[in-house]
């Protein structure tokens, strides 16, 4: 493997990570605070590991996602310039005003 794809699988790797620890976080919040009823809907099922796997399963893909292409889109951004707080700045392109040319129609 190129070195250069051995250090984008570890970035990406990386972020994977990041997003199924925010999945275990969510998913363990959510049981925690039996938000809307759903631990006890859960685990008043026949097969309670069901529902659980399901609902991991889809947070984990969500999450995991969200996470690695966020960070995939980040990687061309320059993270240079820093304001108060150490907060990246929001580089504004200036505006130029441009003469418009075009025929003048005569009007009917």
């Amino acid at each position: 493997m190129d070195r250069s794809n051995e250090t984008l699988v570890r970035f990406l790797v990386r972020h994977w990570l990041v997003g199924a620890g925010v999945t275990v976080v969510s998913v363990g919040a959510l049981f925690a605070t039996d938000l809307g009823g759903l631990r006890g809907l859960v685990m008043s099922a026949q097969d309670p590991v069901l529902p659980v796997a399901m609902l991991l399963f889809g947070f984990l893909v969500t999450f995991t996602s969200a996470s690695m292409g966020a960070a995939v889109m980040s990687l061309g951004s320059d993270r240079k310039p820093k304001g108060p707080r150490g907060r990246l700045l929001a580089v504004q392109p200036a505006l130029v005003p441009v003469r418009a040319k075009g025929a003048v129609r005569p009007r009917l």
